[in-house]
């Protein structure tokens, strides 16, 4: 009995020297890692709140239109001009196109650049008209400009609410955010106006008899 009872009394002052003794450095200290990640719970859903969040760019189904004036001259924008190659010798506009699709104004357009030494750039428009104001018209959509030498041919876009702006009585509106985002060329890119051509009737030819 007696030597069970120190039998015991051996292997507990072994044990509280053992905890005495510093923990060796490993890796993992203090701990290692757990086998599996706690489990976190999910956060409340963003739908159903008396204060929703933005669900994203509202549709444009109606152009505010605040000057007559300004509306009836856009109306009849029908050239691009694009400033990148406006100078070379033989370059040529490009068109551009305003229509109404019942209270909304679409405008859709591209220039190809023909002048030698810019052939395959070219610059488009895509977008929808918001407002038209003096001297201003909004247009949310893009606009694309492909020059070859410039991030070897991938198209740079410009898009968002793009501001075309008009003084005096010029009849070009420019872009206001026409900086290429790719190189930071001043692009110069404008849709001018172009007075339609009137038809004149031509005189009925007096019937032989």
């Amino acid at each position: 009995m007696n030597r069970l009872l120190v039998l015991v009394l051996v292997l507990l002052a072994g044990t509280a020297a053992a905890q005495q003794q510093p923990q060796p450095s490993t890796p993992y200290y203090p701990a290692p890692p757990p086998a599996q990640a706690p489990a976190v719970q999910q956060g409340a859903p963003t739908t159903g709140l008396s204060s929703p969040l933005p669900a994203g760019i509202p549709k444009i189904d109606r152009t505010e239109i605040a000057s007559d004036a300004e509306a009836q001259l856009f109306a009849d924008a029908r050239k691009i001009v694009w400033g990148r190659h406006a100078k070379l010798k033989g370059a040529k506009p490009g068109d551009v196109t305003v229509t109404k699709q019942g209270n909304v104004w679409v405008v859709k357009g591209r220039i190809d650049s023909v002048a030698p030494g810019s052939e395959g750039d070219w610059a488009s428009i895509d977008g929808v008209v918001e407002k038209i104001a003096p001297g201003l018209v909004q247009i949310r959509g893009e606009v694309a400009f492909r020059v070859a030498k410039v991030e070897k041919g991938t198209p740079c876009k410009v898009a968002g609410v793009l501001n075309f702006k008009r003084s005096g009585k010029s009849q070009v509106w420019r872009l206001a955010e026409g900086d290429n985002p790719c190189d930071g060329m001043r692009e110069g890119f404008d849709l001018v106006h172009e007075k339609p051509v009137e038809k004149k009737p031509v005189p009925a030819q007096p019937k032989r008899s």
